[in-house]
């Protein structure tokens, strides 16, 4: 078959270009199109040596930086000088998530789909634009057309699969379109052996919407060490090391899509603390691999922390539990899926 892969755009390296990135270890000689690539991005250097074909915006001045979310508005324009292309393929497998990268038209697309736009269904985003009144007022006027443009893409693909139950029910809400289930792939070196520290800690973009406010107001009031790491910027072997040593993992997004992090914490033998909403439901065990908390405030992350401390975790539950989610059983899911689909 003749297969095409389609991306939102390469800046970030995070839980969607790792799924992009093991779909082109599948196949590795197809074309990645995509919006645009940020020149020396940590996403640019992972995707080095890949064909990647940009449309037109990756030529305007300053798109790639900072003007690709204001003028989001250009997305149907962006993905519509694709259409032509990607008529010469048996299947386009698109990776989706705000940039509404999905209803090509073609004779089979398999939308793998992180989630609805976050910021078009009310969801909480990396960046608050609703607290500024003429960014919202702008935002309410084109998420108004991007809607029904969101709606109307979704009824061209063929396939879709969510990468967790929870979008799974957000495909159905938002699009009335069925899906399957396919975990996303969860790859780190092995952990090595390090001595457990005396820290907690978060992985996550220094954005909002993940919860790192309330770690460092819990980690103030309560006197306890923590770590937050940006993960597209340390090294897989560096982060290995870190989730190793750390004494547990803190998972605060409040409706987490599915939350790689966890899973990689898990990987490397260290339990979670996270709250109970969204994704993480999917991934932690509750008393086996780590606990939830549903009163989501510094009292009640302070409260499962100490329920943690009572539990005795053992590092190889967490290590089989994260086994689920391998890169090894993402490969063979995805491609018997289109092997059957196609």
């Amino acid at each position: 078959m003749k297969v095409a892969l389609v991306h939102d755009y390469l800046s970030e390296f995070g839980g969607a270009e790792r799924v992009l990135l093991a779909l082109s270890e599948i196949w590795p000689e197809v074309p990645i199109y995509t919006a645009f690539v940020r020149p020396g991005s940590a996403a640019a250097e992972r995707f080095k040596g890949k064909k990647i074909i940009t449309s037109w915006a990756q030529y305007l001045p300053g798109f790639s930086r900072y003007l690709y979310s204001p003028l989001r508005f250009l997305a149907p324009q962006i993905w519509g000088s694709f259409n032509r292309k990607l008529k010469d393929y048996d299947v386009v497998i698109s990776s989706s998530s705000w940039y509404i990268t999905k209803g090509f038209g073609v004779n089979c697309e398999i939308c793998y789909c992180h989630t609805p736009p976050r910021w078009l269904y009310g969801y909480r985003t990396s960046m608050e634009w609703q607290k500024y009144w003429p960014i919202r007022i702008y935002g309410q006027v084109i998420g108004h057309f991007l809607r029904q443009y969101d709606y109307w893409s979704a009824q061209k693909v063929t396939h879709f699969v969510a990468n967790s139950e929870e979008v799974k029910r957000r495909i159905q809400k938002f699009y009335r379109r069925g899906a399957t289930v396919i975990y996303p792939p969860v790859d780190l070196p092995k952990a090595p052996k390090v001595r457990r520290g005396d820290y907690y800690l978060i992985v996550s973009r220094p954005v909002g919407g993940k919860g790192i406010e309330l770690g460092l107001t819990a980690a103030k009031k309560y006197g306890f060490k923590l770590k937050v790491v940006g993960g597209g910027l340390t090294s897989d072997e560096e982060l290995a090391k870190l989730y190793a040593g750390a004494k547990a993992f803190l998972a605060l997004s409040k409706d987490e899509d599915f939350g790689i992090t966890p899973v990689e914490s898990q990987a490397c033998g260290t339990p979670v603390v996270a709250f109970r909403g969204g994704g993480y439901a999917e991934t932690v065990v509750e008393g086996k691999t780590g606990v939830f908390f549903d009163d989501y405030s510094v009292d009640g992350l302070a409260a499962a922390m100490e329920r943690l401390k009572k539990l005795k975790i053992k590092p190889g539950d967490c290590i089989n539990q994260a086994k689920k989610f391998s890169k090894t059983r993402f490969k063979r899911e995805i491609k018997a899926f289109v092997e059957t689909h196609a």
